[in-house]
């Protein structure tokens, strides 16, 4: 096999794409390309998009016949025949510039015989031109149509092992077949003509209570309910437990004096339901199912019983709200922790009107530009998302029943939405490179500096997470780039502000968060 990775041309277009980061795989110097590799059927190498091979690029293709084959709306499909003659050439070139710069036993530094280079290293540089020449000549294919590319290009080369060896050789045409899908002519709208409302709510009084209060709720104390108390929702129940599956304890079931909150729902499901009622020193058998996704895949999906003694039951009690709370939690006073909380919120609202802001203006972008999406892309998309829905529907154990529907009827829907985020991100792609907006690798850095202070102790471990993953890097790009885009349209377009109730701002968050 030729082993192609990649034939990415330049004009590759993915929405918030990474930044291709090349091997240089050229040789730098003294040293000569790598030796070939015997055995035809089994040559690999690699297609490096921003290397140049010597003779051979930056030049148009005249000898080539290039036949279209498909042209079925976005994809496209060519044959193309490239004679031998021209390969030899550019090897033949490449060959000459190697003459000066490598360095063999016998022979002065320039005074290699061509022949003698072309028997050591003739067939890796074949290999490396012809690596060049089909780029180079699917990025004049692609120029020359205007086309934009929505995935990477498949390229089809021939595999029998005599015809790539005679292709290597310089004894056959080289002959293979490009397949693309395109990126559509996207025309933009007027974003002067667009018109935004900005819901904006005030922070109020009881808006600063409510937030001190589940902060003196997470905060408050509990005491012995006494005897003959039972355990109700709320309370804290301290337990010891053994385990058994099928009357056999296993690794990690048995626990002493454990507290269990009953109703936070940090145990597997059924445990702590199974709590209410009970009372001290007394012993139930609880019954249930480790979830299915359980971490511990000895466990998982398996029936348990855990033999469990309340040894203390506790209820809450309410958390004064004064100075010496305000202290507890590390400020001078009540009014301190006031002004702290109304500062949060005030935060958190203007974040809440950031993604509503954003929502109408990706809706009012989704109405002004309907256009066919690459379906490559499309289904890219949708396979992402079904994936993370099965497997959290899985994780929670409901079925499509469950959530009123069926499963076909979900993957419409969420086709549906895999497309609007297609055509959005391509839109934006858009508007970013017409207006030429950026980001910076200052900007870039910035937000891997908050992601590594987000885990404290692991700063330098995220640091260099980023540093050599291009991938992780992208998508810290990506939001960025996106709200430099919803910023520039904002400021064309009609912002009006209304004023809302802190229930309107949030109202409906979850839902447009899922189609956004």
């Amino acid at each position: 096999m030729w082993g192609f990775e990649s034939l990415r041309p330049h004009q590759t277009l993915r929405a918030f794409a990474p930044n291709d980061f090349p091997e240089d795989r050229l040789p730098k110097g003294s040293r000569p390309p790598n030796s070939p590799t015997r055995g035809a059927s089994h040559w690999s190498f690699k297609i490096d998009n921003d290397r140049p091979l010597a003779g051979a690029s930056g030049k148009k293709i005249d000898a080539m016949q290039v036949n279209e084959t498909v042209a079925d709306g976005l994809k496209h499909e060519f044959q193309i025949s490239i004679p031998a003659a021209d390969l030899d050439a550019k090897a033949d070139a490449r060959l000459a510039d190697l003459k000066d710069k490598v360095r063999l036993n016998g022979f002065r530094p320039g005074k290699v015989p061509p022949a003698h280079l072309k028997k050591l290293y003739g067939r890796s540089v074949m290999a490396e031109t012809v690596e060049q020449t089909i780029r180079d000549t699917n990025n004049q294919i692609f120029n020359e149509r205007g086309f934009r590319l929505a995935t990477e290009p498949k390229v089809t080369m021939p595999t029998e092992e005599k015809a790539v060896e005679d292709i290597l050789n310089g004894k056959a045409d080289l002959t293979y077949t490009v397949a693309i899908e395109v990126v559509p002519a996207i025309a933009l709208a007027d974003f002067k003509t667009f018109s935004v409302e900005k819901p904006v709510a005030d922070v109020t009084d009881a808006d600063v209570d409510d937030a001190i209060k589940r902060i003196a709720d997470q905060n408050r104390d509990y005491a012995d309910k006494g005897e003959g108390a039972k355990a109700e929702t709320g309370d804290r129940v301290t337990i010891s437990f053994k385990g058994t599956i099928d009357g056999t304890p296993f690794d990690g079931g048995t626990g002493e004096g454990i507290q269990v909150l009953i109703g936070s729902n940090t145990f597997i499901p059924g445990f702590e339901d199974q709590l209410v009622g009970i009372g001290k020193d007394e012993t139930r058998t609880l019954k249930v199912p480790f979830p299915k996704n359980y971490a511990n895949a000895e466990l998982a999906g398996k029936p348990a019983e855990f033999e469990t003694t309340a040894t203390l039951i506790e209820s809450p009690k309410d958390k004064p709200i004064d100075d010496e709370f305000a202290k507890m939690l590390g400020l001078e006073s009540l009014d301190k922790l006031k002004e702290a909380a109304r500062e949060r919120l005030t935060a958190e609202f203007a974040g809440a009107t950031r993604q509503r802001v954003k929502r109408l203006l990706l809706d009012r972008l989704d109405e002004t530009h309907r256009f066919d999406a690459p379906q490559s892309l499309v289904d890219e998309e949708f396979n992402l998302m079904w994936n993370s829905i099965k497997a959290e529907m899985e994780s929670a154990g409901k079925t499509f029943a469950d959530e009123d529907t069926t499963e076909d009827a979900a993957k419409e829907e969420y086709r549906k939405i895999a497309d609007r985020r297609v055509r959005l991100g391509l839109v934006l792609s858009e508007i970013g490179e017409k207006n030429k907006i950026t980001v910076t690798d200052d900007e870039v850095s910035r937000a891997v500096i908050e992601r590594a202070r987000q885990m404290p102790g692991r700063e330098k471990e995220v640091w260099d997470f980023y540093r050599s993953n291009a991938q992780a890097l992208a998508q810290l790009r990506a939001p960025i780039f996106e709200d430099k885009v919803v910023d520039f349209i904002l400021e064309l377009a009609n912002v009006t502000e209304k004023k809302v109730s802190r229930e309107d701002l949030y109202k409906d968050d979850d839902a447009e968060k899922s189609a956004a």
